[in-house]
Order: structure tokens, then C-alpha cells, then sequence
């Protein structure tokens, strides 16, 4: 599982999505989101603002897992 650092409390998803490069932009992002191929911590997120806490772990359908440390 590949781990990808942020220096701040939290990031929003979409953000995390261009921070991690699975997202060029944040409409891809939201798009990518929106179609329910993103959960996290297990469950399908839908809201692209969602805040993301290290510890949290992010899966995107046919891209993989990852760790926010």
C-alpha cells in the first residue's frame, strides 16, 4: 500500500486525488468521485469535500489503495 504524506490536519478528497496524481484536474476529480469509485476508510464517498486525516486509507477503483500519513 503506498503511503502519501500531507502536512496539514486534513485535505479535502478532491484535493487529495490531484495531490496523489490520480486526478489532473479537480473536474476529473469530481467526476471520479461522483461515480462512486472512491472510498474511504471502506465506504463509497460521494462528496468530493470530504476532509481526509492522516490515518485515513483512500481506494480508487482501478488505480489502488493508499495511506494518508
Amino acid at each position: 500500500m503506498e503511503q502519501i504524506s500531507i502536512n496539514t490536519e486534513y485535505i479535502k478528497l478532491d484535493q487529495l486525488l490531484k495531490w496523489a496524481n490520480i486526478a489532473d484536474s479537480g473536474a476529473f476529480a469530481k467526476l471520479i468521485i461522483q461515480n462512486g469509485d472512491v472510498k474511504v476508510n471502506g465506504e463509497v464517498v460521494l462528496n468530493r469535500g470530504k476532509k481526509i486525516y492522516k490515518g485515513d486509507i483512500v481506494e480508487v477503483e482501478g488505480v489502488g489503495s493508499f495511506k494518508v500519513v
